[in-house]
């Protein structure tokens, strides 16, 4: 017994020796521990909008999402995971629980600071739809990119408070800030009675889309951050809810969409070296969303699906119309298909599971056609 008990005190012992690590305050890391901070909109969204005042429309806290790998509803606007947990897992880390998450605070790993509805712009918040979809857009709340710069700086005071200013400097440098944003901005006004295009040129309003972003991405390396992943806008004039409502519901997507967001990444591809060469040690990659899905809708049965167009989950023309669950103000029928990995989109704005986990190896250690000039390996090894 003795023998066995000096063995494993040995093991032990060797095992503190061999393996590196850090240590915040009286919590010991690995060495190579990164933390993941996300920012952005229902695309990363892991369930902050279930603890704030706003509408069904924009949660996902009901059946059937999630039902796939959690086989309850998270908040999570997906049958399962969303990027952000398959990046955590590949990354050794636990999933991220939402921000707002009572009791959450252990920030030593990242926080999810994302919101369904969410956009860079301030107006942007009355969120993604309505029950008409066509008309009045009530002002739900939603978490704008703003107030989510607010919460990561009062975690922030709250981590230098509990681990010490060293520390959380280190533990900030060195993480990933995962970003989406910018969806809501261009998709808001064309499902509601929004007039802000009628104001604005089509380049004056993506550059205060791209405005707004950078100020927040300023603000996030002032506390030390430096490692940025930024999910480029994907085909949004092509996705099932914008098809549903385009007039003779002809296969066609809508192109005033299409050619915002291909302006969006045209202009985030420009800013973003130009911030690498004014801010010191900033790091940058650019995930290529536009491409991946666009192939996905136009040639499903190449990447595993059945169907690239329609939803699996919804109403309605390509089931867009937002009914998934049945909850939501547009009504309380929809339809559901029968297996979800055959469908890119879960439901009328939203991939499945399967598409966002393709994505999310592409985007871990895929080459630069798909994310460059890093992939997020690269950027969490750095």
């Amino acid at each position: 017994m003795m023998s066995l008990r000096f063995h494993f005190y040995i093991l032990v012992l060797y095992a503190c020796i061999i393996i590196p690590t850090q240590c915040l305050g009286n919590i010991c890391l690995p060495k190579e521990h990164v933390a993941l901070f996300i920012f952005g909109d229902s695309v990363l969204d892991a369930g902050n909008n279930n603890y704030i005042n706003t509408t069904t429309d924009l949660q996902a806290n009901f059946w059937p999402y999630g039902e796939t790998f959690f086989k309850y509803s998270t908040g999570r606007a997906s049958d399962g995971r969303l990027i952000p947990d398959f990046i955590a897992e590949y990354a050794n880390l636990p999933l991220i629980p939402p921000y707002l998450h009572p009791g959450y605070n252990r920030y030593i790993d990242g926080a999810n600071f994302a919101s369904g509805g969410a956009g860079a712009l301030d107006e942007t918040r009355p969120g993604l739809l309505t029950a008409s979809l066509l008309f009045f857009c009530p002002p739900y709340q939603v978490i704008d990119l703003n107030t989510q710069l607010k919460y990561f700086k009062n975690m922030e005071t709250q981590l230098r408070q509990k681990l010490g200013e060293k520390e959380v400097k280190e533990l900030l440098f060195k993480a990933v800030y995962l970003i989406s944003i910018g969806n809501n901005d261009y998709l808001v006004p064309f499902t509601s009675n929004s007039s802000v295009l009628q104001s604005y040129s089509r380049e004056e309003y993506v550059n205060m889309v791209i405005g707004n972003l950078t100020t927040v991405i300023k603000e996030i390396y002032k506390k030390g951050g430096r490692k940025y992943a930024f999910l480029g806008l994907p085909p949004l004039g092509c996705v099932p809810l914008i098809k549903a409502l385009k007039p003779g519901n002809t296969d066609a997507c809508m192109e005033e969409i299409t050619e915002l967001v291909k302006l969006h990444n045209k202009a985030l591809s420009k800013v973003l070296p130009k911030l690498q060469s004014e801010l010191k040690g900033f790091k940058y990659s650019i995930a290529d969303l536009y491409t991946f899905l666009s192939e996905r809708i136009d040639n499903p049965s190449t990447y595993g699906f059945m169907e690239g167009k329609a939803a699996c989950c919804g109403s309605g023309p390509y089931r867009g119309l937002p009914s998934c669950g049945g909850k939501r103000s547009i009504g309380s029928e929809y339809e559901i298909c029968r297996k979800t990995s055959d469908y890119v989109f879960f439901d009328a704005a939203h991939p499945t599971e399967k598409a966002y986990q393709q994505l999310s190896e592409l985007i871990w250690s895929g080459a630069h056609n798909v994310i460059g000039p890093y992939n997020l390996k690269a950027l969490f090894e750095h």
